[in-house]
């Protein structure tokens, strides 16, 4: 089957595009790749002028539409489908391709989506959150499909010492910069606690984490570094501060994590204990005082930490890699 994915290939590291295509390819099927953000118009000048925006669109919608022309796939598989729009999605479907849109991203802008979802003649998400939110507005019929892992790059790894002794922690959290987050990991300063990730130069010159920073932004060899390196890994979830819509969705990197063979320790997160079973895969946390006591406990037991470690490593490749979801995928659409 020839399939027409559209996605975005950041030029500084890995995303869920390449680890689609990668399953995509390993199922047997022809891929076609376009890359949905190769924009003409600088993004400053996208920005300030709302006209420019939309000329730049119509070029992004234009190339995809004659690579279609050109290569006739059988599906179109849009991750994000924040840039394509409604007419593209009509064409294609009127010229026999069957269009699927993977909402991917927490539902911080959700009305573009809104707006062409209906168009798609399938539609899955990542987190159920957004399922709730296209049925709310009477769009019907979509399905969860939340990411997974890429056991090739996501995998344990045999480290130097050198290597364990500069990423080896006994706490470890690599993610972005949330004023939430900073405030929850302000009280885990007494910990041997690392610290990485984009955005976290915006904490307060004051503020004590500033002597836990480690990096910004990592690419996908190192942050695996750092886990393989750490005891516990800390997960947790962007939520909107001022409560304007849910988010249920399991973050990329508990799956990548499992898949390192790391104890997991997370926030109660709707869907991640909707796919992993709490003490037996990963451990959850409610609060800062259950957090603290968790902490404390499983660095106490590390038996139990390194069972519960390869019990959720196992599991995560038994059902939650991109080759399983992209044969859920297909296989629900009966493809």
């Amino acid at each position: 089957m020839k399939v027409l994915l559209s996605g975005y290939h950041n030029p500084h590291f890995i995303t869920i595009t390449e680890y689609m295509e990668n399953a995509i390819k390993a199922l047997g099927h022809e891929l076609i790749i376009f890359d949905d953000r190769q924009h003409i118009i600088p993004g400053r000048i996208r920005y300030r002028i709302k006209w420019f925006n939309q000329l730049d669109l119509e070029h992004i919608n234009r190339r995809m539409l004659r690579l279609a022309s050109e290569k006739k796939p059988d599906i179109a598989i849009v991750a994000g489908g924040h840039r394509i729009t409604a007419s593209t999605i009509k064409t294609l479907n009127a010229n026999g391709i069957v269009t699927i849109l993977w909402t991917i991203d927490a539902p911080i802008n959700f009305q573009p989506i809104l707006s062409v979802a209906p168009h798609y003649n399938h539609i899955f998400c990542q987190g159920s959150e957004a399922v709730e939110l296209l049925g709310n507005k009477g769009i019907k019929g979509a399905h969860w499909l939340p990411v997974a892992c890429d056991p090739n790059s996501h995998r344990p790894l045999e480290l130097s010492n050198k290597e364990k002794k500069y990423y080896g922690h006994d706490i470890v959290f690599v993610g972005s910069y949330y004023p939430v987050r900073a405030d929850l990991f302000e009280k885990l300063t007494e910990f041997d606690f690392d610290l990485w990730g984009p955005g976290w130069e915006q904490l307060p010159s004051k503020s004590a984490l500033r002597d836990f920073l480690r990096g910004g932004q990592l690419k996908q060899e190192v942050w695996s570094r750092i886990y393989n390196a750490s005891k516990i890994v800390l997960a947790t979830h962007y939520q909107d501060p001022d409560n304007r819509f849910p988010v249920y969705q399991a973050s990329p990197r508990i799956f990548e994590a499992l898949a390192c063979r790391c104890f997991v320790l997370v926030d109660r997160q709707k869907d991640v204990l909707s796919l992993f079973n709490d003490g037996e895969h990963l451990v959850g946390f409610d609060g800062i005082a259950d957090l603290r006591e968790k902490i404390k406990y499983y660095l106490r037991h590390p038996n139990e930490r390194n069972k519960i470690a390869t019990q959720g490593y196992r599991e995560v490749l038994e059902r939650h890699t991109f080759i399983h979801r992209i044969n859920e995928m297909l296989s629900t659409i009966n493809m």
